[in-house]
């Protein structure tokens, strides 16, 4: 589960604290935004209550908002977070979502260390499930990494669901956007670069993730931004360990390879990821 805050709920509006019992701050503090753990009174069914105050996000952000308010209230997969009801009042507007008792994967790797290629394979095809909702209507993530990625059940039997949209944006196929964002351990190089980009930086964050899963660990890392762009850029084959590598199947490799390609015109694309040999 996201790390518990200690600090007491803050008072809600009446629309939401008619319906809904707020309980623990989930996850870290954003300026513009704050997660609560709470329950629907009638049913007893635990939510989550995501708060952003609109007074606070710039227009490119406000714009992020309503594409994962209008793309999260037009699907309903098990792999995509689910969004039960939104709700705007006093300047604020509070996503009210499903409640994933089994947490996130950053934690479950933390806690499991690398997983085998069986179990990652078994994520990796759902989370290109939930690609494929996303694909289906242009939607780039643009922040894919394990703390987004949340868990039915703390195992390795759960239903994984991608979740936090909230830098997400339209993209459709021959356009590209500039806007820098995301979290460096899982940025691919062109955004770091300040370059025109498409969906495949959601490829490169699938690949970094996909790496994680089989290592225990991020591929590349840095003192800083500019250290980890350079240390991407300066490396001639991906930073397995040479026990792990020598235990990988060949197809988990090369699909690894062809997500952490580091031009994007030559790194794998979404069909081409999700028709790969490893996850069949």
């Amino acid at each position: 589960m996201a790390n518990r805050g200690t600090a007491a709920a803050a008072p809600m509006p009446t629309a939401i604290a008619r319906d809904y019992e707020v309980r623990d701050r989930l996850g870290g503090h954003r300026p513009a935004s704050a997660v609560w753990l709470a329950v629907h009174r009638s049913s007893g069914q635990a939510v989550v209550v995501k708060q952003v105050n609109l007074s606070g996000i710039s227009r490119n952000l406000r714009a992020c908002l309503d594409c994962e308010l209008n793309f999260l209230a037009s699907v309903r997969h098990p792999n995509i977070i689910r969004l039960l009801d939104a709700i705007q009042v006093d300047g604020f507007v509070f996503l009210i979502l499903e409640f994933c008792p089994g947490g996130d994967l950053a934690t479950f790797i933390k806690h499991t260390g690398r997983l085998n290629e069986d179990t990652t394979r078994k994520f990796m095809k759902q989370l290109g499930a939930g690609l494929k909702v996303m694909h289906s209507h242009h939607i780039i993530h643009r922040d894919l990494k394990p703390e987004n990625i949340l868990l039915s059940a703390f195992t390795c039997d759960a239903v994984l669901k991608i979740a936090d949209f909230g830098l997400a944006r339209v993209v459709h196929p021959g356009k590209y956007t500039d806007t820098v964002c995301g979290t460096p351990l899982y940025m691919a190089p062109e955004v770091m670069e300040f370059q025109k980009y498409d969906d495949k930086v959601d490829m490169w964050s699938l690949g970094a993730i996909l790496f994680e899963l089989l290592n225990g660990h991020p591929p590349y890392c840095g003192r800083n931004n500019v250290q980890l762009l350079q240390n991407i850029r300066k490396s001639s084959s991906l930073p397995f360990s040479q026990h792990i590598l020598s235990n990988l199947h060949g197809d988990s490799l090369d699909l690894c390879i062809r997500l952490l390609c580091k031009n994007p015109v030559q790194r794998i694309s979404f069909d081409e990821f999700y028709h790969h040999r490893f996850l069949q």
